[in-house]
């Protein structure tokens, strides 16, 4: 094996936390390699380190071809490189493309790849556009791109943006591409597009390693796939020769059950309608556009589509944490459109926040004070006036305890938790106000694959129990196989209402991307839907794959 990358024993300690103890990471050159852990499970640390953004507190870093040296025996021996910055690792072959991507949005994509490196003309007074323009054009042929020199990053879609961020590293030379969660704003056909540049890539002799928590990914695009825990190397196993339960058992160190067969569902009467509905972002734009719906009483309502599409405006004005500028929402036949959150909440409407933090604690209050937020004025946890803090201990006790919430304290404060605890608390708050609908955004985000599992059993569980819930997440596997009926959202519109059962991924890409495919299934194929009644044994599979993991990020 030639290794194209090696991480020696690699230790990182920030105040109070070790985020990587004694890693070691061998990466073969011309593979694609994933690094596979729960959030909090220290990839991005350690890829941060590869990248020269953090010095590690122990260990080293090899690169191919980088320092060759004399080892005791007289041999030829690769020199450990100490990265003080990015640019020591740019120089070294390494380029790393982040999450949120890096790129000039008024500027082309030529300008936005030879950014700080372009071609020079007139002695180096002035910089060769038509040369750089060349330079990227001939980057693209060579590994397949398809991707136009000239058109503005703000026009064109994230598969394209992430495209250029590639191409801008390579054209720096890298010859190691480290990739942070690179499928977590594509859409399913922009992924399998992804997965076909990597390809590409190894075929021309470049190595890739991929920070990913989802485990059909790892296991479609990687050659091998090493797994942190808790920040330790808990084994690297070839994909060829391992299953999404192994990788499941190693990412929480016990035994997953991935799927849950639940029955049909059984609706009834609405319980939330949305009509009309129209609301505006933080910046005066418009990013719900004219949306309709209704969830019914058992039953859950899917709303998917990739983030930034008007999902989290539409929940914040049904919630009622914003106005919307028009339309009309109704609880249970009684309309909330100017109600308050808390009004809402005593008429029936549970909700789990995107953001547990900003949403759905005050962090600086313990978990008492936070497991009767929105119900301290309410019965049983307030007589009088007055709270009965027994009652409310007793509550905050049984969430805990329900949920596995740890540190098992209810006077630990709620930002002493890692982030999936947190979570964990906030859902299980929520479901105990044995909501008439349940808003659910985001539910499983930050959370392990057991908490994972057994939040989709209590989301199947509600809705068999005769309520509504409204499940918004990003996470495509999660939204398809939890719903009994499923929008799709683009552009702050509701462009399709489908069957999940019977639609494809390929079809569910292109209505993500705001295209309309041939022979979309029908929406409501449950028993008593507008769809018919399925046969009586039909069963739903609730896969637990695109998991988020438990603590704080990486």
């Amino acid at each position: 094996m030639t290794e194209a990358v090696r991480l020696d024993s690699i230790t990182k300690r920030f105040p109070g936390v070790v985020a990587n103890d004694d890693v070691t990471l061998s990466v073969e050159r011309g593979t694609v390699h994933a690094l596979l852990g729960e959030n909090g499970a220290g990839k991005t640390t350690l890829m941060n380190v590869l990248y020269g953004l953090y010095e590690p507190t122990e260990g080293a870093v090899y690169v191919d071809g980088d320092g060759l040296a004399t080892d005791a025996d007289g041999g030829i021996a690769a020199a450990p490189r100490r990265f003080d910055s990015p640019r020591d690792a740019i120089d070294a072959g390494v380029g790393m493309i982040h999450q949120h991507f890096m790129l000039v949005d008024p500027m082309t994509v030529a300008e936005n790849i030879t950014l700080g490196n372009e071609p020079r003309k007139w002695g180096g007074l002035a910089v060769d556009r038509d040369a750089a323009r060349e330079a990227v054009v001939d980057l693209s042929r060579r590994y397949g791109f398809d991707v136009d020199p000239d058109a503005r990053i703000a026009d064109v879609g994230v598969g394209v943006q992430q495209r250029v961020e590639i191409l801008k590293a390579l054209y720096r030379g890298a010859e190691v591409l480290v990739l942070d969660e690179p499928t977590a704003v594509l859409t399913p056909q922009e992924v399998e597009d992804l997965f076909e540049v990597l390809a590409e890539l190894t075929d021309a002799g470049k190595t890739i390693v991929f920070i990913t928590h989802k485990l059909g990914e790892a296991l479609s695009a990687a050659d091998e796939v090493t797994v942190l825990r808790d920040g330790r190397n808990v084994g690297t196993v070839e994909t060829a020769g391992t299953s999404r339960e192994e990788l499941a058992e190693l990412m929480v160190g016990r035994e997953v059950v991935l799927d849950t067969e639940t029955p049909p569902a059984t609706p009834g009467d609405p319980a939330l309608t949305v009509d009309g509905v129209t609301a505006r972002d933080d910046r005066d734009v418009v990013a719900v556009d004219d949306v309709s719906f209704a969830v019914r009483e058992g039953e859950v309502f899917g709303i998917a589509g990739v983030d930034g599409n008007g999902q989290s405006e539409l929940v914040e004005a049904i919630t009622g944490l914003h106005d919307p500028d028009a339309g009309r929402i109704e609880l249970a036949g009684t309309d909330v459109t100017d109600a308050s959150r808390r009004e809402r909440a005593r008429a029936g409407m549970a909700y789990v926040p995107e953001d547990r933090q900003e949403r759905g604690l005050v962090m600086s209050f313990d978990l008492t004070e936070n497991g009767v937020l929105g119900s301290q004025h309410d019965a049983p946890f307030s007589r009088g006036g007055r709270l009965d803090w027994d009652r409310v201990d007793e509550h905050a006790r049984g969430v805990i305890d329900e949920y596995d919430v740890r540190p098992p304290d209810p006077g630990a404060d709620a930002r002493s938790l890692s982030g999936g605890n947190q979570q964990k608390f906030i859902v299980g708050r929520e479901f105990a106000r044995d909501p008439v609908c349940m808003v659910a955004s985001h539910p499983t985000r930050g959370v392990d694959i057991g908490s994972t599992e057994f939040i989709h059993d209590r989301l199947v569980g509600l809705r068999d129990e005769g309520h509504a819930v409204l499940l918004v997440s990003s996470k495509l596997d999660e939204v398809r196989s939890l719903s009994d009926r499923l929008a799709v959202m683009y552009r702050g519109r509701v462009v399709a209402v489908v069957d999940p059962e019977a639609v494809t991924e390929e079809q569910l890409g292109l209505l993500m991307a705001g295209e309309t495919p041939a022979d979309l299934p029908r929406a409501g194929r449950v028993v008593g839907g507008d769809g018919g009644t399925p046969d009586a044994d039909a069963r739903r599979t609730t896969a637990v794959d695109d998991v988020d993991a438990e603590a704080t990020d990486d």
